[in-house]
């Protein structure tokens, strides 16, 4: 069965960032992710994921200005050369948290802009990130996320992200597959696990429509758990979504899964 991974940025919020690890791996969480860690050091994070005896499963690039309502720079023209200040931040802090993929986002469609240029600066950009972060023998991910969460949001269906890494052609550019994404935009949710699952780098998962428990909503999870592990993925499932209550009461469902 994949290993699960506990959504820093989502759950365990009833403490503060620095005691979630330790919750995590209190409640069997043996990995961890999160959106966005550059607000603390590097060595600090390092530091709270080694005393609590997790892994490191994921982290997002820096956005762009997200407060600002920015998500993602790798497919805007004219901001390539922030975006590859951001890679480079993001890889200082993979270093430091041995992480070994790091999720790009792609950012929102600007106006006026052609779809083709878009689509050109976006595999540019993807193809830069890949190059460095092979240096360090890491992964670039990207992730179709569904327009009603994130209105405008350039990448939205597998197909389109798939397509866009057999362009690019890098072995480290990967896709990042968060099943309540494609129950929003496309269901067929196991025919699409089945279709794209070699070139699938990391699962998340929530309960769709509310994104609570994955137990609650309208998916039905164990079967898709049983379907992932029947085709031998052997990599991480983040848990990406927002507890209806308090995190440890809502972990029933994970209760055969975790240790």
């Amino acid at each position: 069965m994949p290993n699960f991974a506990a959504n820093l940025s989502m759950m365990y919020n009833e403490v503060e960032f620095p005691d979630r690890f330790l919750a995590a791996a209190t409640d069997g969480f043996q990995g961890v992710e999160f959106l966005f860690p550059y607000s603390w050091p590097a060595a600090d994070i390092a530091e709270w994921r080694e005393a609590a005896g997790v892994e490191q499963a994921l982290f997002n690039a820096p956005p762009g200005n997200w407060e600002a309502g920015e998500r993602g720079l790798s497919a805007l023209p004219g901001r390539e050369t922030e975006f590859r200040d951001t890679i480079g931040k993001a890889l200082e802090y993979a270093t430091a948290l041995d992480c070994p993929r790091i999720h790009v986002m792609a950012g929102l469609r600007p106006e006026g802009v052609a779809e083709e240029t878009l689509y050109e600066t976006y595999q540019m950009n993807l193809a830069f990130a890949a190059t460095e972060a092979a240096k360090q023998n890491r992964n670039i991910i990207i992730e179709p996320i569904n327009t009603r969460d994130m209105p405008g949001y350039f990448l939205n269906r597998q197909h389109d992200a798939h397509g866009v890494v057999k362009t690019v052609g890098l072995k480290n550019l990967r896709v990042q597959m968060d099943l309540y994404h494609v129950q929003i935009v496309e269901g067929d949710v196991a025919m699409k696990i089945r279709e794209f699952i070699d070139k699938v780098d990391h699962f998340q998962i929530a309960g769709v429509p509310e994104r609570h428990e994955p137990d609650i909503g309208e998916m039905h999870y164990p079967y898709l758990f049983n379907l992932i592990d029947a085709l031998q993925y052997k990599g991480w499932i983040g848990c990406e979504y927002r507890p209806k209550g308090k995190t440890s009461a809502g972990l029933g469902w994970a209760s055969k899964y975790l240790k």
